[in-house]
């Protein structure tokens, strides 16, 4: 995917419109088409304020990988271990997230229970 492809699909995914996201980074609306459908380039200043805003790395942005962000796909257990998720899809990755967060309810409920 390209640059203009991912900010694209980020943008679309958080339900933004290009306005909103040239608000962010103090450019025109017709800057954020220029990335989306002409090939332009985000300098690295705003390609930053991209990546903080959505949570991703400038290398997802730039369609070096696909993975969003690197740091985000290791998970700390209470052993202090690291899961490594890295080479797993974003959907995986989610999943995987979402098991842990019912595991947590499950103890959380059965320690009320023990009550």
């Amino acid at each position: 995917m390209t640059f203009g492809e991912r900010l694209k699909e980020l943008r679309e995914d958080k339900g933004l419109k290009q306005h909103e996201i040239a608000d962010i980074l103090g450019v025109g609306r017709p800057t954020i088409a220029g990335y989306e459908t002409k090939g332009k380039q985000a300098d690295h200043d705003k390609l930053k304020i991209l990546a903080d805003y959505f949570n991703v790395s400038i290398d997802y942005l730039l369609g070096r990988t696909d993975v969003k962000n690197p740091d985000n796909n290791k998970i700390e257990t209470k052993s202090s271990r690291n899961l490594n998720l890295s080479g797993l899809p974003n959907e995986a990755i989610e999943e995987v997230e979402k098991y842990i967060e019912l595991i947590k309810l499950k103890y959380r409920q059965d320690n009320k229970n023990k009550k």
